[in-house]
C-alpha cells in the first residue's frame, strides 16, 4: 500500500513540476519570443516560422534547445515550408529556457515533452 501511495505522490509531483514550468515559461515566452512567432504560436507566414504542430521542434528536441541556445542563421523547413533568416541567441539562463522551451513543447499541438536546465546546458 505504501509504494502505492508513493508511486501516486511522485505522479503529483511531477505533474505538478510540469505545469509549474509550462506556467513560468508562458511568462518568459510572451516577454521574449511572442514578438516573431506570435500568441498563437503561428509565426509569421515568409518571416518568423512556426512554433505550433511544428515537425521541426518535435523531430529534435537537442536541435531545438542548441536552435535557441546558440541562435539560427540561414535555411530551415517546417511544417513542409522554408524560412531563410536568422533567430539570435537568446540570452536567459538554463532555467528560463527551460520553461521557455517546456510551454512551447506542451503548447499547440507539440510533443508535450519537459525541457530541464540540464538538457539546455548540454547544448550551451
Amino acid at each position: 500500500m505504501k509504494k502505492y501511495v508513493f508511486a501516486i505522490a511522485m505522479i503529483g509531483f511531477s505533474f505538478y513540476g510540469f505545469s509549474q514550468n509550462a506556467a513560468k515559461g508562458k511568462g518568459i515566452y510572451d516577454k521574449v519570443c511572442i514578438t516573431c512567432h506570435q500568441s498563437t504560436g503561428l509565426g509569421i507566414p515568409g518571416a518568423f516560422p512556426p512554433l505550433a504542430k511544428s515537425d521541426f521542434l518535435n523531430k529534435d528536441v537537442n536541435r531545438a534547445i542548441k536552435g535557441v541556445v546558440k541562435g539560427l542563421n540561414g535555411p530551415i523547413t517546417v511544417n513542409g515550408k522554408k524560412f531563410n533568416g536568422a533567430m539570435p541567441a537568446q540570452p536567459l539562463s538554463d532555467q528560463q529556457l527551460a520553461d521557455a522551451l517546456t510551454y512551447v513543447y506542451s503548447s499547440w499541438g507539440n510533443s508535450k515533452k519537459v525541457i530541464t536546465p540540464a538538457m539546455v546546458k548540454a547544448q550551451r
